[in-house]
């Protein structure tokens, strides 16, 4: 067996994180470091307990989960109750955790981690960029620890927030441009990606098939989760856009991807956190990131059927 992938994951649960977190700690091909938690669908206390009862259900209660920045860098916080519900997990109620809160700050945790791996570290990146953009102008002698960056961010057509912007970007747009600057290995998956993996009843179904409780709780999260997306764009199901960051780091090949140049608009009233991809260089720029244009669906809900069947 080959030696697992270590991995930090930087999140804001959310369904579709959860759903994220759950298929990352049940692959014995990814090594967790540590869970790091950030204002984005909910606030940081919301998320930071989120996260906890996400790996008390998934029985990985040795993978630590730290609190990180409770606010955008710049611009007021912006939440999503109305897609995620009052408790970011669709109303699925959990006890409280008995996991704690480690004590050091989520920024300072990512910059130790990092320094301390005996090995580069690839990076999760499930809701707003601001854990990791406070991170790297603290310490930027942290990026050669940093194996890649795999964000769920941006959109290339749509966004889901405001005509141009994906809501990562939106909610802290100057965070996402420092990482787009950082000169690390970027992999941009977007709401383009992200909308070809819908979670149709029949495979809905067949994840309640498992009848087991992390699976059960995906299946009732996720059966209340992207109405709003389901209705706008025609779609039969909701779609699971953070998994696809966990997909990629196990099973690139699922993925088609095309390199270019990404820049995040941080000026435009109008266009405020829209995703800026240039493929043709017309920009002047050379490519700063592997961007993704789709995914095998099919193949990515195997993989995650397989996962949830482990627990």
């Amino acid at each position: 067996m080959s030696h697992p992938k270590p991995i930090i994951i930087d999140c804001d649960p959310g369904i579709d994180d959860a759903v994220a977190l759950f298929l990352a700690m049940a692959l014995d091909s990814l090594d967790v470091k540590a869970i790091i938690t950030v204002a984005g669908n909910m606030p940081l206390a919301v998320t930071e307990r989120n996260a906890r009862c996400l790996v008390e259900l998934a029985q990985r209660s040795q993978v630590k989960v730290y609190g990180g920045c409770p606010r955008p860098l710049l611009r007021s916080p912006l939440f999503a109750r109305h897609v995620h519900g009052d408790n970011g997990l669709g109303g699925l109620l959990l006890p409280d955790p008995q996991v704690p809160l480690q004590p050091t700050h989520g920024v300072t945790a990512l910059i130790e981690i990092l320094r301390q791996s005996p090995e580069p570290v690839s990076l999760a990146t499930l809701g707003p960029l601001t854990n990791l953009a406070v991170a790297l102008v603290q310490a930027p002698d942290i990026a050669p620890a940093i194996a890649e960056i795999v964000i769920m961010g941006g959109a290339m057509r749509a966004g889901n927030v405001t005509p141009s912007a994906e809501f990562n970007f939106y909610a802290d747009p100057h965070a996402a441009q420092i990482v787009m600057d950082s000169g690390i290995p970027l992999t941009l998956i977007g709401l383009d990606v992200t909308h070809q993996v819908i979670a149709t009843p029949p495979r809905l179904e067949r994840i309640r098939q498992l009848q087991n409780p992390v699976a059960q709780a995906v299946v009732e999260m996720v059966s209340r989760y992207g109405s709003t997306d389901q209705q706008v764009l025609g779609l039969v199901g909701p779609p699971l856009h953070d998994p696809c960051v966990i997909a990629y780091l196990v099973q690139p090949d699922l993925f088609e991807t095309k390199p270019g140049y990404v820049a995040i608009e941080t000026a435009s009233d109008l266009n405020l956190g829209r995703s800026v991809v240039d493929f043709q260089g017309l920009m002047g720029h050379l490519p700063n990131a592997t961007v993704a244009l789709s995914i095998d669906s099919v193949g990515f809900y195997e993989l995650l059927l397989e996962a949830l069947s482990l627990y």
